[in-house]
């Protein structure tokens, strides 16, 4: 049995997936706003590095188990309901954790176990979001819709922060969580109404392939694209690298620099605006060229700015903002070009288990740095901590550039040959059989 799409994407795809995608910024708003807000309650109530490493690493570790086999269920199920499901029971957690804060059981690991049920349920939501996206916008629209998509969820993601600040000083904060399975209410509306290309099956002679078969398939396509092999590698050692700066960054503006919830969101406004420049600039440029070069020059870029945080002198939040910013300015470049090569590069029917892989793959090792940096933290300090993954980031950045640069333009010179010496295979045949 193989699998075809059942329409190729078009305008009124293309229509559809705007109206589907404008429903999902009210879900990454109401996301932003509580998770804003659940993140400074448990670093005001308990000022405890090891319980924001603990919960980065039970939302991570059940996302990365499911994302590594949640491809082939996408790629076999119908999309639309894998969705509806998974959002479904995002709202009903989120509901849970309001009526416990309601029947006043306010234990903060209490509140991280069942938080980090979302873990799973994302594992699930994000690559099936991704892999749609090619059968319902068309080819010459990727680029730019995958700019313009960064732009307004960063546009969305600079107004959590701030409005979440706001609310947390004016209300309780169990009444801040209702904005959450709200906005959610919001964004199922378009996403019941409109209609997701589905993979038809067609019967066909070929012998049933297992469970692991299809999940290797999915790993030897992305071995034959050397370039998307190389970039899902870096990105993977730069996410275990940045989990620190990642968990930690509400710990270290209110004990190292003496912050409060103001200080964390200005710096949030700050990277947001960074990543709504960044964004602007993706949906304005239709191509990247050396996108090799451009990608692991921004990830060194990033593992820099770090360094530059740490380094940062006391209180001067201005200048934290800014280096964070140029940080927000690079993660839709980078994202861009990758999603863009995967989706130009990646067979339609593969796309459910390459983006499964790819978020398994890039975030393999993130659990084990996110259960690491609480002890790590406690033993030599936030702001060691944060320079010593810089520099470890910056060398392995230069590193696997090289070793990328080296094997991809060999992969691709051989390919040319081997084209070449086709064709030439070819007209030596045609012109035998001209003489014949």
């Amino acid at each position: 049995m193989i699998y075809i799409i059942e329409n190729l994407a078009n305008q009124k795809t293309f229509k559809n997936y705007i109206f589907f995608w404008i429903g999902q910024l009210f879900t990454v708003l109401g996301s932003s706003i509580s998770h804003f807000a659940i993140i400074w309650w448990i670093t005001d109530s308990t000022g405890s590095t090891m319980l924001l490493s603990l919960a980065s690493f039970l939302y991570i570790l059940p996302m990365t188990i499911v994302v590594a086999i949640s491809g082939v269920v996408i790629d076999k199920w119908n999309r639309k309901t894998i969705i509806v499901v998974v959002d479904s029971l995002q709202a009903y957690v989120m509901l849970l954790v309001i009526i416990i804060f309601n029947f006043g059981v306010v234990n903060p690991i209490l509140i991280v176990g069942i938080m980090s049920l979302l873990g799973i349920f994302q594992g699930f939501h994000i690559p099936t979001v991704s892999a749609i996206v090619p059968t319902m916008v068309p080819k010459e629209k990727l680029s730019r819709m995958n700019g313009v998509n960064f732009f307004f969820r960063s546009f969305i993601q600079i107004l959590g922060p701030v409005i979440g600040a706001l609310l947390f000083s004016l209300i309780p904060f169990e009444i801040i969580l209702w904005i959450d399975p709200l906005t959610f209410i919001i964004a199922i509306i378009p996403l019941l109404v409109i209609k997701i290309p589905k993979l038809k099956k067609e019967v066909t002679t070929v012998e049933k392939i297992s469970f692991l078969e299809e999940f290797k398939s999915g790993i030897r396509t992305l071995k034959s694209i050397p370039d998307l092999l190389m970039m899902l590698l870096i990105s993977m050692f730069i996410n275990f690298l940045l989990v620190p700066v990642n968990i930690l960054m509400p710990h270290f503006i209110k004990y190292s620099h003496s912050g409060d919830i103001s200080n964390l969101a200005f710096l949030m406004v700050f990277m947001n605006g960074g990543m709504l420049l960044g964004a602007l600039l993706t949906s304005i440029k239709k191509e990247w060229k050396h996108a090799l070069f451009i990608y692991f020059g921004l990830e060194f870029l990033l593992m820099m700015n770090s360094g530059i945080i740490a380094l940062t002198p006391y209180q001067l939040f201005l200048m934290m903002g800014i280096v964070v910013s140029i940080t927000g300015i690079t993660i839709p470049i980078l994202n861009t070009i990758y999603l863009t090569i995967m989706q130009l590069k990646v067979p339609a029917d593969k796309m459910g288990r390459l983006s499964s892989l790819d978020w398994a793959i890039s975030s393999a090792i993130v659990p084990i740095a996110s259960i690491i940096t609480g002890p790590l933290s406690e033993t030599i300090g936030v702001t060691n901590l944060f320079l010593s993954s810089s520099i470890i980031g910056m060398t392995v950045t230069l590193i696997l550039w090289w070793i990328a640069h080296t094997r991809v333009k060999k992969y691709y010179n051989k390919k040319e040959v081997e084209e070449l010496s086709e064709e030439i295979e070819s007209l030596i045949l045609k012109r035998k059989n001209n003489l014949f």
